[in-house]
């Protein structure tokens, strides 16, 4: 294992020490692993909280600031954050307006997160959750009752985000979170597995000129195995199998986000994506707004996941909004 480490057990507050000098706009709590922004807004408005295991950046703390997040909370590698990370959270930056909740579907962050959502409400804190269960590769997989949740939590948080911005009431910013997951469907492809630091090996054997189908951000298991092909021939396979569950027809409008697991360099993903453009225009369907790069990823895992969220008027005035955190800008 070669990684830019001092020690696997230091990793997280390693990371979250260098997060704290690079970015002076958020404030970084190592000790009770928590990230908030560090100007608060003038007015009351709803505060969007997310959180996971680490592993995934820059997701979910690169998406901390104005437009997006107003909190996440940062768990082991891989492993879901502790109830007391996100009630510390919530507490840090509820205005009085209510907080939003935006949870991947994997077993111990609904578990935490719903804990925490309670032990808020004790707090006189107002919790809604919005539950993100985009992945098509499979129903149940290690981890997970139902779907996983991946690429569409970027564009529940910035959505969501940008609509708690304009101070919008909290079962609206909750109810948009949940049509955006709704109007959302992702699928990845894996050429590596990832290493996690503790464990100081690849997750999963995959020979040189396999790929791992439908797999997941953690390195779980996908549909299947089979030889390496071209990015034409992939990226194929992912746009049918998303459309062949997503309620798209010709003329509808999309979202696209091409996101790179960690270890893709940039120049294959733009190869992919290009690929994936024109298989959606082969099928009538527009890609309104795209965004290609690593945004959900899997430690130094090598490959891709394509995330489609059909669009209107307002997810795109939304999309489009200002949004200034350390992983997306837009004046």
């Amino acid at each position: 294992m070669k990684k830019l480490i001092n020690t696997p057990e230091s990793v997280l507050e390693d990371a979250l020490a260098g997060v704290a000098a690079a970015h002076p706009e958020l404030t970084v709590d190592i000790p009770n692993r928590v990230i908030t922004r560090t100007v608060r807004p003038d007015a009351p408005k709803v505060a969007l909280i997310s959180g996971g295991g680490s592993g995934h950046e820059p997701l979910h703390g690169g998406f901390v600031g104005r437009g997006m997040l107003d909190a996440a909370c940062p768990g082991e590698v891989f492993t879901s954050p502790v109830p007391d990370q996100m009630l510390a959270a919530a507490k840090a930056v509820d205005s009085g307006a209510g907080v939003v909740f935006v949870v991947k579907n994997y077993t111990g962050d609904v578990m935490n997160f719903e804990l925490a959502a309670e032990l808020a409400a004790e707090e006189g804190v107002e919790v809604r959750t919005v539950l993100v269960n985009d992945d098509v590769a499979v129903e149940d997989s290690t981890w997970t009752a139902g779907r996983r949740g991946t690429g569409a939590t970027v564009l529940v948080e910035k959505t969501a985000g940008a609509l708690a911005e304009r101070g919008a009431p909290l079962d609206e910013v909750a109810a948009l979170g949940e049509r955006v997951n709704a109007a959302s469907r992702s699928f990845a492809i894996a050429l590596t597995a990832a290493t996690v630091p503790a464990v100081g090996r690849p997750g999963f054997d995959l020979p040189e000129d396999e790929i791992e189908v439908g797999v997941g951000i953690h390195g779980e298991p996908g549909r299947r195995r089979e030889k390496l092909r071209p990015a034409r021939e992939l990226a194929a396979e992912v746009v049918e199998t998303i459309l062949a569950d997503h309620h798209l027809t010709p003329g509808d409008e999309v979202i696209a986000l091409l996101n790179g697991l960690g270890g893709t360099p940039l120049m294959e993903l733009y190869i992919a994506y290009g690929e994936v453009a024109a298989r959606l225009a082969q099928h009538g369907i527009t890609v309104a707004r795209s965004l290609v790069g690593n945004y959900v990823t899997s430690l130094d895992m090598a490959g891709f996941s394509l995330t489609l969220t059909k669009a209107d008027a307002q997810l795109l005035e939304l999309w489009d909004a200002p949004v200034d955190t350390p992983a997306l800008k837009r004046a």
